[in-house]
């Protein structure tokens, strides 16, 4: 398979509270394969063997006495230390991308591609990509969504989006950007992005 008969590969990125998952969702409405990151990285806590990394990067005390991943407990850890964060990025991201190159391989009839990741940018999937699709709301806007929807203070929350590129920083360097806001034709400006990118693939 020549490189033109492969799928474009599109990074769909955006800071935490923006809502790609409602705009994913769209894209996958519109027939195009979608790969969620987050998702994907989840089930690796279910493999003994990431079990054992994780232990030996973050200790006992990230280790249920089940066995099991105490994700709070990392959690807490990397969002305070973002020298933490990168070892646990640099642990489950390369395996990620793997895992989405198997993807890419499964449906190389589809024009595109989406690999869904809230760090696109701040771990260089955006450099393996061939066009990056950002999902865009001002921070007071996703703060109040976050609040509602994981119960948490505002610290924390500003404290979260800190291990991220601002949302305005990710947006100036996309190539599309959906500006999601409520009573914003969100739709149409998928569809009109889809359309761009079936265009891309042709020419």
């Amino acid at each position: 398979m020549s490189s033109s008969d492969k799928p474009l590969l599109v990074a769909l990125t955006g800071g935490i509270g923006c809502g790609k998952t409602t705009v994913l969702n769209q894209f996958q409405q519109l027939g195009i394969p979608c790969f969620v990151a987050d998702q994907v990285a989840g089930e690796y806590y279910n493999d003994p063997d990431f079990l054992q990394q994780i232990r030996d990067l973050f200790g006992d005390s990230v280790i249920r006495a089940d066995g099991s991943a105490d994700k709070q407990a990392i959690a807490k850890i990397v969002f305070s230390d973002k020298d933490a964060l990168g070892r646990l990025n640099a642990l489950i991201h390369p395996r990620v991308w793997r895992d989405f190159q198997r993807f890419a391989q499964e449906h190389s009839e589809a024009p595109y591609i989406i690999f869904e990741s809230a760090i696109a940018y701040e771990y260089g999937f955006d450099r393996m990509v061939d066009r990056v699709v950002c999902v865009y709301l001002d921070e007071e806007e996703r703060l109040s969504r976050l609040a509602l929807r994981d119960h948490a203070t505002r610290e924390q929350l500003l404290a979260r989006m800190r291990n991220q590129l601002s949302a305005e920083e990710k947006m100036m360097r996309a190539d599309y950007v959906v500006l999601n806001y409520e009573g914003n034709p969100r739709a149409r400006q998928v569809l009109h992005i889809h359309r761009q990118l079936i265009e891309a693939k042709r020419s």
